[in-house]
């Protein structure tokens, strides 16, 4: 996934910066609105980053800007500014997300996840996740393991998609919880634990080969038994 991030701040833009490039993404920083606004218009991006105080040209002109030329890149607004109106006036110029500093870098990474998906979609070629024993039909949202359909809950569903779309990859409670629950914190303190346990139940086959890992404070990941 290409990343452009619009932050003059470079403490922060390189944070996020490093911080994506460690998750895997291909990340372009960008110190002033203008220049930002210049490349967005010339280069395909998966997703934008844009500060809403820029140099030269705030954030919500150049959201603005690109959505009256067409371009529909998913656009997150990052800053410092927390109002309401804030939020409701960058949302209302085109943006499709809105964070405010300072923030979780694990929910920041989930919600470029969704954006990511929602940007790039699910083609007919696409649209069925396979690992292992594990095969999940987005289209018709059925799963089958070893192949018998399973009978799982949205937020099962929803778990299991997140942790098939990036099989090996840890994905942390917060990130979990961002994903699938639209939140950053855990109201019930375990809610992700035990939607995780029953899951497990569902999915697994075969109890002493599990599909889901748990690394110990960290989070899950699905495991992948054969490359």
């Amino acid at each position: 996934m290409r990343i452009l991030i619009v932050e003059d701040d470079l403490r922060v833009g390189d944070f996020i910066s490093r911080g994506l490039k460690s998750e895997g993404y291909v990340v372009k920083l960008i110190d002033n609105g203008v220049a930002g606004y210049r490349d967005a218009q010339s280069n395909e991006y998966d997703v934008i980053i844009l500060d809403l105080m820029l140099p030269d040209m705030s954030g919500t002109q150049i959201c603005q800007a690109l959505r009256s030329e067409g371009i529909s890149t998913p656009i997150m607004m990052l800053t410092a500014m927390d109002s309401m109106n804030d939020k409701i006036t960058g949302l209302r110029m085109g943006a499709d997300d809105y964070m405010t500093k300072p923030f979780s870098f694990d929910e920041l990474v989930a919600r470029i996840e969704a954006l990511g998906r929602r940007s790039i979609g699910y083609s007919e070629g696409n649209s069925v996740l396979e690992v292992d024993d594990l095969r999940f039909d987005l289209k018709s949202v059925r799963v089958w393991c070893c192949d018998k359909e399973l009978t799982l809950t949205d937020k099962e569903l929803a778990i299991l998609e997140l942790l098939m779309s990036k099989p090996g990859d840890l994905f942390s409670r917060e990130r979990i919880l961002s994903n699938v629950w639209g939140m950053d914190t855990d109201p019930l303190t375990n809610v992700v634990d035990v939607y995780i346990a029953k899951l497990r139940k569902k999915i697994d086959c075969n109890p002493k080969v599990p599909h889901i890992e748990t690394v110990r404070g960290r989070g899950y990941r699905l495991s992948k038994r054969h490359d």
